[in-house]
């Protein structure tokens, strides 16, 4: 049995964020450390009109945090914002002996941990610099007591790369080689030919990668963590006479850390430079609309803008809907939905074209082929109207 950290998470409910929604920010939180290897054993929550600048929260809760992880011998604590430098350096008098990260950190490391090809990991360590060159001057007396596990991952762990002027220069080597693979990668996707090329996006943990495998016929890593796949993949599928490329891409998520956007530019370029996109949801996830806005609103920070797109309804296996009668008194259930239900339901009158599926149990996906088939047939004939000819 793998020995997990504990770990506590801190987060609040502000002028902007009830307590219903603070608390579904935490349990994605707590399933970020449980990516990253750690176990949730307490959650501390205030109510602040907005993080206190100097110890996010008050100072009666921080001291009610660092009695508990005295008491409990907590090895990590997590808070659901990001830190400044002065926050952390703060609430480390008061939480001693304890590693003290932040919601980016958590990811990053995640994201650290994930990374397999010389792509991703240049990308990612150059996120981590970006992260930690403003927070060196607290590092130099932390580092002593630095140790493994979760937020340690990475170029934290050496201190001769906590000086800025190394730090900046080692940020400068990265970026020259991100260019130099961006290159090759743009080389790669002018390649491709005339063919028709469609990207799987949506929130992390959502199936695209289930749903590639599926439509492709390809083994590509499914596994129920966030951002279990980090490096785009390209594969070509047939549908009937029809050929097409279709790409895997990383999951996004709320509060994505912005470095991370600025360094995996070339991996969100398979998006960019798509045909068409298929938006893959949870729709078994309690919050799915709001997972939804995320995916939409990341599209647009990296310019992704009046793309054709199938909204595809994933995990319906899963899907269930509460239902209250009239009665106060009656007891609340939950009743499963048919697939002709959900056809009928407000999902699917999206402006874009929608589809209810399970990946994992293959339920409804001639329908999905169906409909992929119809759009990119459309897109090769106004793209490629030779190349229809040929097929």
């Amino acid at each position: 049995m793998v020995n997990r950290e504990k770990v506590v998470l801190v987060g609040l409910i502000r002028a902007d964020q009830n307590a219903e929604k603070t608390h579904e920010y935490l349990d994605e939180l707590s399933f970020l450390a449980e990516t990253a290897g750690g176990e949730e054993i307490k959650r501390f929550v205030q109510s602040l009109p907005h993080p206190d600048p100097r110890t996010y929260v008050g100072t009666g809760k921080l001291n009610e945090v660092a009695e508990f992880v005295q008491e409990h011998e907590v090895e990590t604590v997590i808070f659901d914002d990001e830190l400044t430098a002065s926050q952390i350096r703060n609430i480390e008098r008061t939480i001693a002996n304890c590693k003290i990260i932040d919601r980016t950190r958590l990811i990053l490391d995640i994201f650290s941990s994930h990374a397999q090809t010389a792509h991703a990991k240049i990308q990612v360590e150059l996120a981590q610099y970006e992260y930690l060159l403003p927070r060196l001057t607290r590092m130099w007396t932390h580092l002593e007591k630095q140790r493994g596990g979760i937020g340690m991952r990475g170029p934290g762990e050496k201190e001769i790369e906590t000086d800025r002027r190394i730090v900046r220069k080692r940020m400068s080597l990265l970026k020259e080689r991100l260019k130099i693979i961006d290159n090759q990668k743009a080389t790669q996707r002018s390649n491709r030919g005339a063919f028709v090329r469609v990207a799987l996006v949506g929130y992390t943990n959502v199936g695209k990668s289930t749903l590639m495998n599926l439509l492709s016929k390809s083994e590509t890593l499914t596994e129920n963590k966030l951002f279990a796949t980090l490096d785009t993949t390209v594969r070509k599928v047939v549908l009937k006479n029809l050929p097409f490329l279709l790409s895997d891409t990383v999951g996004f998520i709320r509060k994505l850390p912005h470095g991370l956007i600025e360094s995996f530019k070339s991996t969100l370029d398979e998006v960019r430079e798509t045909h068409l996109l298929i938006h893959v949801v949870d729709v078994s996830h309690a919050n799915f609309e709001e997972q939804i806005q995320v995916v939409e609103q990341t599209l647009l920070e990296i310019g992704v803008v009046n793309k054709p797109m199938i909204l595809v309804f994933n995990k319906i296996d899963n899907y269930t809907w509460i239902e209250k009668e009239e009665d106060d008194l009656t007891p609340i259930v939950k009743e499963n939905y048919s697939l002709s239900d959900l056809k009928r339901s407000w999902m699917a009158k999206s402006e874009y074209v929608t589809v209810f599926i399970s990946a994992k149990e293959k339920e409804n996906i001639d329908e999905l082929r169906e409909i992929i088939y119809r759009e990119v047939k459309k897109l090769q004939m106004k793209a490629y109207p030779y190349k229809i000819e040929q097929i």
